[in-house]
């Protein structure tokens, strides 16, 4: 029997839970949903899915703390879903380690594709697992850990993939849309103030890099490269 991968549906909105997993078992996606996000969580340490949709007003646990709870222990794809369509909320949701975030009404239709993206991305990264280093710094990818001037620097995933990101296309410029789509992996609808965000945490975690003849560099106008002179 073909061994199928499942698809954990976390909302308190039994409809909702009911409609996508019709269109995602349609697709062939086994699913599993919950309505509680402590019951989730319970679940996912159990028997973790290939990838958790994720509402965030839920009983028990919110979405946040589902959320950062997964990501202490796996790096299993996670999109949000939620009525919040807020900047914050949706900057919060991907520092969390969110790889998706889609706002309520959304079309069953379009959040399949994105399970599928987000499903893709997520195998090539397994794939391509790989380290680099820079006088000061190693990035390794395959544990997700950095240690700049041999001390380990803790950073959330989306941080530590846009500089990874970035330091492997040394002295290449890149747009905010651009780095939103390699890194994040999906067309950003509203605010591209989230690279922003991400690239000033990242250089307060590397202070004096410049001293090892590299940095990350703002391109006005333009957007950001990792500079090596």
């Amino acid at each position: 029997m073909e061994n199928k991968m499942t698809i954990m549906v976390v909302d308190d909105d039994r409809h909702i839970g009911e409609l996508i997993r019709l269109y995602l078992e349609k697709e062939g996606y086994q699913v599993l949903t919950c309505q509680r996000g402590d019951e989730a969580l319970a679940a996912f340490r159990t028997n973790p899915p290939s990838l958790v949709l994720l509402d965030i007003m839920l009983p028990g646990m919110d979405g946040w703390q589902v959320c950062r709870a997964i990501r202490q222990i796996s790096r299993i794809p996670i999109i949000m879903i939620s009525a919040k369509d807020e900047t914050f909320d949706k900057v919060l949701g991907l520092e969390l380690g969110a790889d998706d975030y889609v706002t309520k009404p959304f079309d069953p239709k379009e959040l399949t594709a994105r399970v599928k993206a987000v499903l893709r991305r997520a195998a090539g990264n397994v794939d391509n697992e790989k380290a680099i280093s820079f006088p000061g710094l190693m990035i390794n990818l395959d544990n997700y850990e950095i240690l700049y001037e041999g001390r380990k620097v803790e950073m959330p995933p989306k941080e530590l993939e846009l500089l990874f990101f970035l330091a492997s296309h040394a002295n290449k410029v890149f747009t905010r849309e651009q780095l939103l789509e390699k890194v994040w992996g999906f067309d950003y609808f509203g605010d591209s103030r989230t690279v922003d965000v991400h690239v000033k945490r990242i250089r307060e975690k590397l202070p004096g890099c410049d001293q090892y003849g590299w940095q990350i560099k703002t391109v006005w106008s333009v957007g950001y490269k990792f500079e090596v002179q």
